[in-house]
Formats: C-alpha cells, sequence, structure tokens
C-alpha cells in the first residue's frame, strides 16, 4: 500500500510504503514546483522497474549471461481512452539471438505488465 501526503508547496507530495519514501510534484506549466516526479513518470518507472528486475532473474534462472539490462518506458495518452506503453530493452553481454529472445519473451511476463494488460477498475474506499 502506498500512502500520499500533501507538502505544503502547491502540488507537491510526499508517498510512502512505510520503509521506502518517494516525491511527486506537477510540472511548472500545471502550476507546480517540478520538485519530484511527475504522476505518469511513476507508471513508467514501476513498469521500467519490473522489466528490467524480470529480465535479470530470468537471465539468472536460465544461466543466461546477461551483463546489464537498461530498460526505457513511454507512456503515450494521445488518443482519449487510450493507452499505450512503449518501452525498449537494451540487454548487454555476449548473448546469443535465442537468448536475447527469451528474455524478451520473459520480460512481458512480468507482474506490472501483467497487472497494466488485465482489466483495471477502481474503488474509491472512506477515509
Amino acid at each position: 500500500m502506498i500512502t500520499c501526503f500533501s507538502k505544503k508547496t502547491q502540488f507537491d507530495t510526499w508517498f510512502t510504503n512505510g520503509k521506502h519514501e518517494g516525491h511527486c510534484d506537477a510540472p511548472v506549466e500545471k502550476g507546480g514546483g517540478d520538485a519530484g516526479f511527475g504522476p505518469h513518470e511513476l507508471l513508467e518507472a514501476a513498469l521500467a522497474s519490473c522489466l528490467n528486475i524480470w529480465v535479470r532473474v530470468s537471465a539468472k534462472n536460465h544461466d543466461i549471461p546477461l551483463a546489464g539490462v537498461v530498460t526505457e518506458v513511454t507512456l503515450e495518452r494521445q488518443n482519449p481512452g487510450e493507452v499505450v506503453f512503449r518501452y525498449a530493452l537494451e540487454l548487454k553481454g555476449a548473448l546469443t539471438e535465442e537468448q536475447r529472445w527469451e528474455l524478451i519473451q520473459a520480460a512481458q511476463s512480468c507482474p506490472v505488465h501483467q497487472t497494466l494488460a488485465g482489466k483495471i477498475s477502481f474503488t474509491c474506499l472512506p477515509a
């Protein structure tokens, strides 16, 4: 569970899971101070992090000599009611094409990818 707290400035927000914390803000052009990640950037970060971790776990489990991975995620919202996550995986190391393909396929089963690809609903609970 994540809990967010408003700060003293316009849209500045601090969030925590009780163990770790982060900072979020709206960009200047939206009235914020741009003092932290934007909310959509956190969605991008969640997917990018999960892809990155999942590829490394898969490489370890299958003895693939992965030297590192760089993931980039972009969230596109140009069309109303449609969201597109685009991602790129830079796999480092002396890998065969078969190993690269295996890791790219494994990335698609990362838990955040699966969550975002499924049916999503929202329920507002009383505080």
